[in-house]
């Protein structure tokens, strides 16, 4: 069995947090409010956007966060376009980034390996993969008649919504629910189980076996 722990032990400072964005900045949002209520224990020195007209470049710059805007078209290919991401998370001394509704597949370099989390709206392995994002999760989600949705955190690796699970969080799908609907309680349960992922990150209490992640105990 293959271990890797990202961190050996807990940071005894705010957790440097990279944060890539292709719309609305929302998550970005909420990682903002944690950090400001003091629940989270992290600063975010750079925001990455692969388009330059989503709302997240302007929310980020508005509130005083270096945001580039590297676009995928602007690459020949995945690879290049990947190195230049990460060649920016290196020089913010970055020590997790977080993809948040971050739609452009990357390839992970080694360095980055464990380091990378992604949040899907929906429990993985259902509604997952390549074209399953934003609405149209929540449209299949009603389509199928399915009784609960949810999220799930995750370590990415470099295939869609595949790397292993860190935190799931579910949520009743009602009769009466329409896309947005489902979309805003679905939400609701992001904006507590990303955090939450990330201070288990940050308290080292993650550790990945082979395809699955042990939550260790606090102080282990």
């Amino acid at each position: 069995m293959m271990v890797h722990r990202p961190l050996k032990s807990p940071l005894k400072r705010p957790l440097r947090l990279g944060v890539l964005v292709s719309g609305g900045g929302t998550t970005l949002l909420n990682f903002l409010e944690w950090i400001g209520r003091g629940e989270l224990s992290a600063e975010v020195p750079l925001v990455i956007a692969s388009r330059g007209d989503c709302k997240g470049v302007e929310r980020a710059r508005a509130r005083g966060i270096l945001c580039e805007v590297i676009e995928r078209r602007s690459f020949p290919d995945v690879a290049a376009f990947s190195q230049a991401i990460f060649r920016s998370l290196r020089g913010a001394q970055v020590d997790l980034v977080t993809l948040a509704g971050f739609l452009s597949l990357v390839e992970i370099p080694e360095d980055f390996l464990g380091r990378v989390m992604n949040i899907h709206p929906a429990l993985i392995p259902a509604f997952c993969g390549h074209g399953y994002y934003g609405h149209h999760v929540h449209e299949a989600v009603l389509a199928r008649g399915c009784k609960l949705s949810g999220c799930t955190v995750h370590f990415a690796d470099n295939h869609y919504d595949q790397g292993p699970i860190i935190v799931q969080r579910a949520v009743p799908v009602l009769d009466e629910d329409t896309p947005d609907t489902l979309a805003a309680r679905v939400f609701e349960a992001e904006c507590q189980a990303y955090p939450e992922a990330v201070q288990l990150f940050a308290a080292a209490r993650l550790e990945i076996r082979d395809r699955r992640v042990a939550i260790l105990p606090a102080g282990g």
